[in-house]
């Protein structure tokens, strides 16, 4: 199961995160491990440049597009192999949707699309999606009619 999906700016804030089977008085001690662990490792590291961690037998994998920092935390048949083709899909996506490896900013002006393939490419803890095309066909957003 993929435990959690955490996306954090340069600074260690929180944008995105969803986890999954992991109790409500757990998260903020993987939150923080998480960017803890960013901070120390991913300095210096290039962009997609894949990290790999074990943490009270779960697997971590983790790395930095743009100004924006992506953990993967899983356990189980989620191991780093799985987990390094989860962040792949995520890192795929997200530099369609952005264009270019997102600034804080474009991360931002893109929350919303972010979201919306982030729910297609991980469901309830499971990997669902990962044909690029298949999640851009998914996630087209139209624009509101005016009424």
């Amino acid at each position: 199961m993929l435990l959690a999906v955490l996306f954090a700016n340069s600074d260690g804030n929180i944008l995105v995160e969803r986890f999954n089977g992991v109790p409500a008085e757990e998260r903020l001690h993987w939150r923080s491990f998480l960017v803890k662990l960013g901070s120390e490792n991913l300095k210096g590291v290039k962009n997609e440049e894949l990290l790999v961690a074990c943490h009270k037998s779960v697997y971590i994998v983790y790395t930095v597009l743009g100004d924006v920092s992506i953990y993967l935390v899983g356990k189980d048949e989620y191991d780093e192999l799985a987990l390094s083709e989860a962040i792949f899909v995520i890192t795929s996506a997200l530099k369609d949707v952005c264009g270019k490896p997102p600034t804080e900013r474009l991360f931002l002006d893109k929350y919303g699309k972010i979201c919306l393939c982030l729910d297609e490419i991980v469901w309830t803890g499971l990997l669902e999606n990962i044909d690029k095309d298949r999640i851009k066909r998914l996630v087209r957003l139209k624009p509101p009619n005016d009424f």
